[in-house]
């Protein structure tokens, strides 16, 4: 199992890791966030940056946000998803609504020093939190707000994904209705274009001393994909309306199998290398050959690969038919081929022990679980994980110095 992480943070905001020679990357030491947030994009991108190091302070009103309570949570009543993206933050809860608590979060946004006068945030509709009354207090301040749509509108992950038509060919073939991804992908998106924003405009204000106000909206996420992967222009040039396909892979080959026990797995031939490899640990060679024949195609070309998808399908179907997981894993072991059995979260969290990324933490309110730090590596090392703030467990502290006319 992966081992156990503390991570002290010191008063000035310099952060102490240990786990049995893991250290933490520390990449972003000295930086100092403010994040007014809430659901998951703007905790992302603070919680990506406390990973890195920096020292990130998520301001709360009292009792919490609208998503201290949101599923899932543990038998306590702790939101696990609450927990799970505000590890290795400081946790302030301030009244929103006194002139004296929008004073204190006033305050914290804008107090001096290097590697501080930075904002993530995704409130919108506070005037105490406008980009003029805080600049006016720090000219060179860093302020990242993130937004549902580019005019300020509101939207979450499911009205962009609405919008931006990719339900319309989610699921199965011949499915009618829309399809909404479970995963919040635009937000997953918008959380670390907002990380990579503060960063570059730190990078900036180093050099030049240079504040900046930047703005990051679902809705752009989403469309920018949608351009970036061609859907629009598809649209567009082509005159295509891409139809449904279900598990099979858009312009190319990949399916899912049942196995004779009825285990289930993924295979994807994106390279000419891919199918070749495929064919061989399936014994298909000679099926597949008289296709090609027949039809006057071959199928190294992911073109053709793609327009005789479902016999292909059915060729392949066949074979894991008669073959259960085990010796479907011993088959394709080794071969270029890429696959993967298909697992429920709960086959995930025994599977997923020996990854470093995973790490046993003890979180108030939950007990000990299993949780992820930073996907990223430093120098060949993994960031582990750390527990979440309780809700407010920082503000006397925080607060208090500034209070006193102290540098928090």
């Amino acid at each position: 199992m992966a081992e156990s992480v503390t991570r002290a943070t010191s008063h000035d905001g310099e952060s102490n890791t240990s786990a049995s020679g893991a250290m933490s990357a520390a990449l972003l030491d000295g930086l100092r966030v403010i994040e007014v947030s809430s659901f998951v994009a703007a905790p992302l991108g603070g919680m990506t940056l406390a990973q890195l190091g920096a020292e990130v302070i998520r301001v709360d009103p009292l009792g919490g946000g609208p998503d201290i309570e949101r599923w899932p949570v543990a038998d306590s009543g702790t939101s696990l998803y609450w927990t799970g993206l505000n590890k290795g933050k400081r946790s302030v809860t301030v009244d929103f609504r006194s002139a004296e608590g929008q004073q204190q979060i006033i305050d914290l946004i804008t107090e001096p020093g290097a590697g501080r006068g930075i904002l993530l945030t995704n409130a919108v509709g506070r005037p105490f939190l406008d980009d003029v009354v805080l600049r006016a207090r720090r000219p060179d301040l860093i302020h990242l707000q993130i937004r549902g749509r580019h005019d300020g509108g509101p939207a979450v992950d499911y009205t962009v994904n609405a919008a931006t038509g990719f339900p319309i060919v989610t699921g199965p073939q011949g499915h009618t209705d829309p399809v909404n991804h479970v995963l919040p992908a635009w937000d997953i998106a918008c959380g670390l274009y907002a990380a990579l924003g503060i960063t570059a405009a730190e990078r900036r204000r180093g050099r030049t001393g240079e504040g900046g106000f930047l703005s990051v909206a679902l809705h752009d996420v989403a469309l920018a994909m949608a351009g970036n992967l061609g859907f629009l222009a598809e649209a567009e040039v082509n005159k295509v309306t891409r139809e449904r396909v279900g598990n099979h892979l858009y312009g190319s080959f990949a399916r899912d199998f049942t196995c004779r026990d009825g285990e289930r797995v993924m295979v994807v031939a994106l390279t000419r290398r891919h199918w070749r490899d495929l064919v061989a640990a399936t014994g298909t060679a000679a099926p597949v050959e008289a296709l090609e024949a027949g039809l006057g195609v071959d199928f190294t070309r992911e073109t053709d690969r793609f327009t005789h998808r479902e016999v292909l399908a059915a060729l392949f179907a066949r074979w894991f038919g008669e073959h259960t997981i085990d010796e479907v894993t011993a088959a394709l072991t080794g071969t270029a081929v890429l696959w993967e059995r298909y697992r429920s979260f709960a086959d995930v969290v025994t599977d997923v022990r020996s990854n470093p990324m995973m790490t046993t933490i003890a979180q108030p309110g939950v007990g000990e679980y299993l949780a992820p730090g930073s996907p990223l590596c430093v120098d060949g090392q993994p960031i582990p994980a750390v527990p979440a703030p309780e809700l407010g467990e920082h503000t006397q502290e925080i607060l208090a110095p500034a209070a006193e006319g102290e540098v928090a």
